[in-house]
């Protein structure tokens, strides 16, 4: 048993987020046959993921703010804390703060079978989606 290190706060990098997005890591693999990972991530208002989709799905809990959520058929979906919402694996979406309120969630996801597939990156999400106006 052991009580873990706090890593310092990481700023996600501008080709994959739009506008601030910040990551706090609070459970990562230690060993080769775990593939757990938890974050807390932080948005500024407006500021979203690019779209992705990730290899075993992943959970997101949201803690505050308000979320957007959106998936390629243009569906949006609003989230508010102590709500979760699931994406299955190959699904591709985006996450965002609404355009008025930080948001913040616990992201929770498996590592893929080659943990450079974890998650794909796509291309950033256009005003209009992110407005669910596409």
């Amino acid at each position: 048993m052991q009580i873990e290190p706090q890593k310092p706060s990481v700023k996600n990098p501008p080709e994959q987020f739009a506008g601030d997005v910040w990551l706090d890591v609070v459970a990562a693999p230690h060993t080769d046959d775990q593939r757990m990972t938890v974050a807390i991530v932080k948005f500024a208002p407006g500021a979203r993921t690019a779209w992705h989709s990730h290899a075993r799905g992943q959970y997101l809990r949201v803690t505050q703010g308000v979320a957007r959520f959106g998936d390629r058929a243009g569906n949006i979906h609003e989230v508010h804390p102590g709500q979760t919402i699931y994406t299955p694996p190959g699904e591709e979406h985006f996450h965002a703060a609404s355009g008025d309120t930080f948001m913040e969630h616990i992201a929770m996801l498996e590592a893929g079978d080659d943990p450079a597939t974890t998650t794909t990156w796509l291309e950033h999400i256009t005003d209009a989606e992110f407005n669910g106006t596409k």
